[in-house]
């Protein structure tokens, strides 16, 4: 299935157009712009490069493969040295004729390395490497999610800049021509053929507009604060955003958008994750009780030998081997395995259900998209009808067969007719980022 917008028109750069006839002339956006700073690209690059939470995830990073790095040291030989020095009083003395007999020294002195190196553990350490292994992927993982979650709340709060400011821009046209209207009904009424309550009404209208106009700017500030606060910077300073609202049809492959999600979101890589350090500690687990063998090599100087001399510190070795068979565990390794297999199939769950969710979001994206597009071109006819409206109550009026009422009833339509298009557009551009988020592609 492929969904195609129904609108065809050249590219409109909503941010850059002012949208209307003599009273709304077109503005370019570079022209409102011209002293902001960030594109979305450096917004994006400046949030990643400013938030702690990478670096917090780096460490856990750094520390996962610290521990793997640990635990590869199981297959290595482990060497020591050992020095002691043993105080013996009295000494053992066996008298034999006119001479005595000393069986040990007063004296102890001891002190030998000692290397030990397991030779066979039927993949104990092994289980454990690659337990390991897989723990220190999923930290790294992770840090894919949270980069890429940052980098889609910069690039949201980029756009709801743009969008406000260009929403206030609307609405500061409206006023314009409300005012100018205002100024012409003070002349008809100084010239008598207009009423006092005509002037009113409109300064009724005004009021309203700069209603909006006033929660229009509270969204922008608001906005501010939150890009200030994605980039770490305090919340009174204002941060400045430069770029174009466009509005940028594009097709959609929903089957192609469903497998590109299916293998590049990061939330799938995570769920097999856990399903792969499952496996990995269940397999920790059933070689958990199996035998193993140690060898076991110390060479050094002790004294205490009998013959001839027991001061004399003389060198000696000791060699050995070591099998070590468990018997009885309390069943604490049958333990261990069922819960081990638990996770597994916990994890195997969570892969399935994180799969559905992928799925969703990329069907919502494109649901979101398509509604998007048909709003806009229902926009696009309400904007003409409301243009025509309004030059036709204007005339009516000056002619004296409409009414004040009418023109701005009509003001309003179109204003209102205007806001809906931008909305529109804003929604479709989210609605892209809403599918490469759920197709899983970076835009960082």
């Amino acid at each position: 299935m492929r969904f195609r917008p129904h609108h065809t028109a050249p590219l409109l750069t909503t941010l850059g157009l002012m949208l209307g006839s003599a009273a709304y002339a077109q503005v370019p956006l570079a022209a409102a712009t011209a002293g902001d700073s960030l594109s979305l690209e450096t917004t994006v690059r400046s949030v990643l490069d400013a938030n702690p939470a990478i670096n917090a995830l780096q460490e856990e990073v750094n520390q996962a493969q610290s521990r793997l790095d640990e635990t590869r040291t199981y297959l290595k030989p482990v060497v020591d040295g050992t020095a002691s020095y043993t105080r013996i009083d009295p000494v053992v003395k066996i008298p034999l004729g006119d001479a005595t007999f000393q069986l040990a020294p007063a004296n102890n002195y001891d002190a030998h390395v000692t290397a030990r190196y397991t030779v066979l553990d039927f993949g104990r350490a092994n289980a454990a490497i690659n337990a390991a292994k897989s723990r220190a992927l999923t930290a790294s993982d992770q840090i894919n999610v949270t980069r890429r979650d940052l980098a889609y709340a910069a690039a949201q709060s980029y756009y709801s800049i743009l969008f406000a400011r260009e929403a206030i821009r609307v609405q500061d046209a409206q006023l314009a021509s409300l005012r100018q209207h205002q100024r012409e009904m003070e002349k008809r009424v100084e010239g008598g053929v207009s009423t006092n309550f005509d002037v009113t009404t409109t300064q009724v209208r005004i009021a309203q507009a700069l209603d909006r106009k006033i929660d229009l700017q509270n969204q922008l500030r608001n906005q501010e604060i939150q890009l200030a606060r994605l980039l770490h910077r305090p919340e009174g300073e204002v941060t400045p955003v430069r770029g174009r609202f466009e509005y940028s049809p594009q097709s959609v492959d929903v089957q192609d958008a469903l497998a590109r999600a299916a293998t590049n979101r990061p939330e799938v890589k995570l769920a097999k994750d856990a399903e792969e350090t499952a496996t990995a500690q269940l397999r920790v687990a059933e070689v958990g009780n199996k035998p193993t063998l140690n060898l076991v090599a110390q060479a050094g100087g002790k004294n205490g030998y009998i013959v001839p001399n027991l001061e004399r510190v003389r060198f000696n070795t000791v060699a050995g081997a070591q099998l070590s068979i468990p018997i009885y565990d309390g069943d604490r390794n049958k333990y261990q395995r069922a819960t081990a297999q638990s996770a597994i199939k916990g994890a195997q769950a969570r892969t399935q259900d994180t799969q559905e969710q992928v799925r969703a979001d990329v069907l919502q994206a494109v649901n979101n998209m398509q509604t998007s597009t048909a709003r806009y071109d229902n926009s696009q006819v309400q904007i003409g009808q409301a243009a025509d409206a309004l030059t036709r109550a204007k005339a009516r009026y000056r002619y004296g067969v409409g009414s004040n009422l009418d023109v701005l009833d009509a003001e309003t339509q179109l204003a209102q007719s205007r806001l809906s298009r931008l909305q529109s557009i804003y929604n479709y551009t989210l609605g892209q980022y809403q599918l490469r988020r759920a197709t899983g592609e970076q835009i960082w």
